[in-house]
C-alpha cells in the first residue's frame, strides 16, 4: 500500500509511522507536514533503514492546493490518513484564526484534492480517507455516561469548534461525492515525542528541572486517557477493516483526574529520581484559576469499534505511563533540542534553499 500520512511529523503522526512501517513491511509512506512547532523530524531519527527506505518526507502545508495536486499526481495513494492539525486548547484560546484555517480549510484543501484524485482515477473500493478527530467535539459530560459515535457535538473551545467543523466537512464527502471517508474521535493520547505543553509530558519536564506543575481549577477535571501506541493499532485496524461513511470512537478505557495523574507522575519521578520527602515533586504542584470553557469530563464508549473490528487497548494506564516516563528520562536531548527551539533552527537551515522534498 501506497499511503499519504499529512502532520506525520507530529506526535501522533510520528508515533503511527514508526508504528505501521514496523507493522506493515510492504507498506510506503509519503509524510507531508508543515514542521510547524509541533513538527520534528527528529522523531525520525532511530527509525532503522529499512524503514527509512519506505518513509518519503515532503515539507509543506495542506491548505497549499497547488502542492497537493502534485504529490496526488507523483504518487498512486491508495489510502490517506489526515492528522494535520492545530491541537491545543489553550493555544486556540489566544489564536482562533490558526485552527480556523489550518483544521477547517486545510482539511477541505485535502478532501477536495482526494476527491479530484479519486474520481478521475477510478480508484478501486479499498481506497479510504481517514480523518482523525477528537472527543472534544462532543464537549464535556456529568459525573456520568459516554460519549458515543451518536452523541451531538457540542463544542467548548476554537480548538473543539474548528476539528467539529473539519469533522462535519469529511461526512458530506461522503454522502455528497461518496468519497470513501472514515472519522476516528480519539480520547486524551500520552507517550513519546508528545510536545511538552501537553499535561503528561508537561508535568514529567517540569518535575525534571523542578519548575512549578500547574493545576487548572480544582484538578478534578477527567480525561480517558489512551496510549499512543493502542491509538496507532486502532488506526491501523479502521483503515484496513473500517466502513466508508462510518465514525470509530477509540478510547482507551482509562478515566483519571488531572489531578491524580500529577500524582502519579510525582510518585514515579521522585522513585526514579531519588527524590525525599523534602524535595519530593509534590511540593512542587501549584494551583492555577481554570482555564475559560474547560470541560469538565470527557470519556469514550469504544465498544463499536471492539464489536466490529476487534480491537481495544492493550496497555493498562500505570504499566503505559511508567513506559512514558522512562522515555522521556532516556531522550532528554530530544526534549532540551525541543524546548530550545534547535530543531525548528535546524529545519530553517536545512530547507534554506533546496528542494523541499527529503528522503
Amino acid at each position: 500500500m501506497k499511503l499519504l500520512v499529512t502532520g506525520g511529523a507530529g506526535f501522533i503522526g510520528s508515533n503511527f509511522i514508526q508504528y505501521t512501517l514496523a507493522q506493515r513491511p510492504g507498506w510506503h509512506i509519503v509524510n507531508l507536514d508543515a514542521l510547524t512547532y509541533a513538527g520534528n523530524l527528529a522523531n525520525f531519527d532511530n527509525l532503522p533503514l529499512s524503514h527509512r527506505q519506505r518513509h518519503h518526507f515532503i515539507k509543506g502545508d495542506i491548505k497549499d492546493k497547488t502542492l497537493l495536486t502534485q504529490i496526488f499526481s507523483d504518487y498512486n495513494f491508495e489510502a490517506i490518513i489526515n492528522f494535520a492539525a492545530e491541537s491545543h486548547v489553550d493555544r486556540s484560546i489566544l489564536g482562533p484564526e490558526a485552527f480556523v484555517e489550518t483544521n477547517v480549510l486545510g482539511t477541505f484543501r485535502i478532501l477536495e484534492t482526494a476527491k479530484c484524485f479519486w474520481e478521475k482515477n477510478q480508484k478501486p473500493n479499498t481506497f479510504r480517507f481517514l480523518h482523525v478527530s477528537t472527543d472534544e467535539v462532543y464537549g464535556s459530560l456529568g459525573k456520568e455516561g459516554y460519549f458515543k459515535e451518536t452523541s451531538p457535538y457540542d463544542p467548548s473551545s476554537p480548538y473543539s469548534a474548528s476539528k467539529g467543523a473539519s469533522d462535519h466537512f469529511v461526512s458530506a464527502y461522503f454522502r455528497t461525492y461518496g468519497l470513501p471517508t472514515i472519522i476516528t474521535n480519539c480520547s486524551n493520547n500520552y507517550g513519546p515525542y508528545q510536545f511538552p505543553e501537553k499535561l503528561i509530558p508537561l508535568m514529567i519536564i517540569n518535575s525534571i528541572e523542578q519548575k512549578p506543575l500547574p493545576v487548572y481549577g480544582d484538578g478534578k477535571n477527567v480525561r480517558d486517557w489512551l496510549y499512543v501506541h493502542d491509538h496507532c493499532e486502532a488506526l491501523l485496524t479502521v483503515i484496513e477493516r473500517g466502513i466508508p461513511g462510518e465514525t470509530y470512537n477509540i478510547g482507551g478505557n482509562s478515566e483519571k483526574e488531572n489531578i491524580e495523574i500529577i500524582s502519579q507522575l510525582c510518585d514515579l519521578l521522585d522513585e526514579r529520581l531519588n527524590r525525599k520527602k523534602e524535595n519530593s515533586s509534590f511540593q512542587l504542584i501549584r494551583f492555577v484559576p481554570d482555564r475559560p470553557g474547560h470541560d469538565r469530563r470527557y470519556a469514550i464508549d469504544a465498544s463499536k469499534i471492539k464489536k466490529e473490528l476487534g480491537w481495544q487497548p492493550q496497555h493498562s494506564f500505570e504499566k503505559a505511563l511508567t513506559k512514558t516516563v522512562d522515555w522521556y528520562l532516556q531522550h532528554l536531548d530530544w526534549v532540551n533540542k525541543v524546548k530550545s527551539g534547535e530543531y525548528r533552527q535546524w529545519v530553517k537551515l536545512n530547507y534554506q534553499n533546496r528542494d523541499q522534498r527529503w528522503g
